[in-house]
């Protein structure tokens, strides 16, 4: 395998203000280590929950780019193909991906990284090489990866989180949503595993979006994941315009399933489902991959992804977003 530093440059100064390594306290908190948030594009994001948070945070906090991966070596671009802009008689703008470590700067002056672009399609293992050798030379303490899934809970509930960490310690307290699976692989959990491998700290935060808004921006998982990381991390981060947005995106959605019977008794059908989880389910226990009701009453996933397809193509620019005033 070609060496992992040829995959990226690294701007020198930032090693000039990288602190020392520091041993764990005896709580294993890394406190005076900085932070690596990480979120690519590429898996399941359903709701664009880790696109949208970390959107926001390079909008809303004081940032610069220190790394930036070579992405000729990772991209596929006839499997992705970047958009181009043609004018009349020429292209006059492409938007070719990019793959990039920001310093980031949180609301009480605490500087972070984030690690934010499209998952490379290729080179996974020298990828992760890379990254790793990133984490020791920035004296990185703790990585923490984020998205989203589909998930049968309806909007009208909070915002399930499933953990997974390198350490149970990291995310002691938690429930576990889901027992033993086989999920398909990408490129964040390669790096969570080789990172526990190497005695290195990692914890992930996955946000449970509803199945059927999937396919649009909802503010409201973007907002439970950096509040997980914010709890994981002591990062101060804002959450007060995605908030907002989420707001008036309920309010939104609320309105269209209150002209909709067969939706609105769709929904009520996971209200009851979640409900009946929450009710008896410990910290050890199911979660809502193991269906509370019968078959006859659980409601039909296509059905109602499928009355709201008109409603998610109509909000259109409508939507908010982290590039406007309300994200």
């Amino acid at each position: 395998m070609l060496p992992p530093e040829e995959l990226y440059t690294l701007d020198e100064h930032v090693l000039a203000d990288t602190p020392a390594q520091a041993p764990a306290d005896q709580n294993g908190q890394d406190d005076a280590r900085p932070v690596l948030v990480v979120a690519l594009t590429g898996f399941v994001d359903a709701g664009s929950a880790a696109t949208l948070a970390t959107r926001h945070l390079l909008c809303e906090l004081k940032s610069e780019p220190v790394a930036h991966f070579d992405v000729d070596q990772l991209f596929d671009y006839r499997a992705r193909r970047p958009r181009m802009s043609f004018r009349e008689d020429r292209f006059e703008s492409v938007e070719l991906p990019e793959l990039v470590v920001h310093r980031v700067v949180d609301g009480v002056g605490r500087p972070f990284y984030l690690l934010t672009g499209p998952e490379p399609d290729t080179q996974w293992n020298r990828f992760s090489a890379a990254v790793i050798q990133l984490i020791e030379r920035l004296g990185v303490g703790l990585t923490v990866s984020l998205h989203g899934i589909p998930w049968a809970a309806p909007h009208t509930r909070p915002i399930g989180i499933t953990p997974h960490a390198t350490d149970r310690s990291l995310i002691a307290g938690r429930p576990r949503w889901v027992g033993d699976v086989e999920v398909p692989g990408y490129v964040m959990a390669l790096i969570e595993l080789r990172l526990g491998q190497s005695g290195h700290r990692a914890v992930g935060f996955t946000a449970h979006v509803p199945h059927y808004l999937a396919g649009t921006e909802f503010p409201p998982a973007s907002v439970a994941l950096l509040d997980a990381v914010g709890e994981a991390t002591g990062l101060e981060l804002p959450t007060l315009k995605l908030r907002e947005a989420g707001v008036e995106v309920l309010a939104e959605i609320d309105k269209q399933i209150a002209d909709n019977t067969e939706t609105l008794q769709a929904v009520h059908g996971l209200e009851r489902q979640y409900d009946a989880v929450a009710a008896g389910r410990t910290l050890e226990g199911p979660g809502l991959l193991s269906p509370s009701l019968p078959p006859d009453e659980m409601p039909d996933a296509e059905e109602l992804a499928a009355d709201f397809e008109r409603y998610l193509r109509g909000l259109g620019d409508e939507r908010p977003s982290a590039d406007d005033d309300r994200s």
